[in-house]
Formats: C-alpha cells, sequence, structure tokens
C-alpha cells in the first residue's frame, strides 16, 4: 500500500472510532475498565423510580480536592465528569437518614455491609484513611462496590445524588 494510501487508511478508520465513540457518549454507552465491577461495555440507563438500596449506578464524583487526589494515586479514570473524573459505577448501599458505622467493616444501621472490609492502605502501600461514619445527608448515597480495592464510600463518604447519571446496566462484560 502507498504512502498516501496508509494515510487515508488511518484517517478513515480514526474517523469511523471518532464517530463510534460519539454515538457510544450519546447514547449512554461506556466502556469499565476498571476492576470495581466486570469488565466491558456498559449502558447507562434513566431511573424511572426513586433510588433504592441495591442499585447498580453510574454516578459523577464531585470534582473536589479528596477526588483530584484519588486521580493522582490512580483510583479514578479522566473522564466527562466535571473535574475531568469518569463516572463511577457503584451499588448504593444507603440512602439519606441511613447510618454508617466504619471499624473493620462498614455497618449501615446495624447492619454489617457484606464484602466491605476496610483497608488501612492501598496496592501500593499508601495509607488510605477511612470515611469517620455518620448519617448520610440529605441529597447524598453511600456507595460500596464488592471488590476489596475498591476506590468507595467506605474512604470518600457519601456523595451528592447530584451526580447520578442512571442506572448501570451491564450489555458485554466479564470477570477477569
Amino acid at each position: 500500500m502507498s504512502r498516501r494510501g496508509v494515510i487515508a487508511f488511518a484517517a478513515a478508520t480514526g474517523s469511523i472510532m471518532a464517530a463510534l465513540a460519539g454515538i457510544g457518549i450519546i447514547g449512554g454507552i461506556r466502556l469499565n475498565l476498571t476492576p470495581s465491577e466486570p469488565l466491558g461495555i456498559w449502558r447507562i440507563e434513566p431511573l424511572s423510580r426513586d433510588l433504592l438500596v441495591g442499585d447498580l449506578v453510574f454516578i459523577c464524583p464531585p470534582p473536589t480536592p479528596q477526588f483530584e487526589e484519588a486521580r493522582q494515586r490512580g483510583y479514578l479514570r479522566r473522564g466527562l465528569c466535571a473535574g475531568g473524573f469518569a463516572p463511577l459505577i457503584k451499588t448504593v448501599a444507603a440512602l439519606p437518614g441511613q447510618r454508617v458505622a466504619i471499624g473493620d467493616t462498614v455497618e449501615i444501621d446495624g447492619a454489617v455491609l457484606d464484602a466491605s472490609l476496610i483497608r488501612e492502605s492501598d496496592g501500593q502501600g499508601r495509607p488510605i484513611i477511612p470515611y469517620s461514619g455518620g448519617i448520610v445527608p440529605p441529597g447524598h448515597v453511600f456507595l460500596h462496590s464488592s471488590s476489596v480495592s475498591s476506590y468507595d464510600s467506605r474512604y470518600f463518604g457519601p456523595i451528592p445524588i447530584s451526580g447520578l447519571l442512571g442506572r448501570a446496566n451491564p450489555m458485554l462484560t466479564f470477570d477477569p
């Protein structure tokens, strides 16, 4: 293939990939490359009812210094949310008014949350400080992932519901 042909092929391929990415973003399609939930293709679907404990959701973290530090440590990826963060896929573990207690594990209203061990350090040995616990405030949710290495509300606490993008629906996923 000539140099001109290679350039034309590369340009066409790039254009097709950009178009597919645009369609995916507009259509609510997201690629999950983090171990918090199964890897693969997910769809953001509108939530047609009130949020419930157990809902798996896409939510944008607020653009705070805490989340910026988490991105610098590699806990979060870059994305289209405010502050340049990628949306999180997490399970709603507690709603406004529920009491969260943090010890060796997480308790919600006195019941131990499954797969909620608290780590003292991250995978690189850096200290990681857990959330202190308390009542989930109005307009916030406490999020969880069953992955032991997940960065979730065990460490950052409740986050605003205003960042909710919708329900997370796996389309083509696999657990490594």
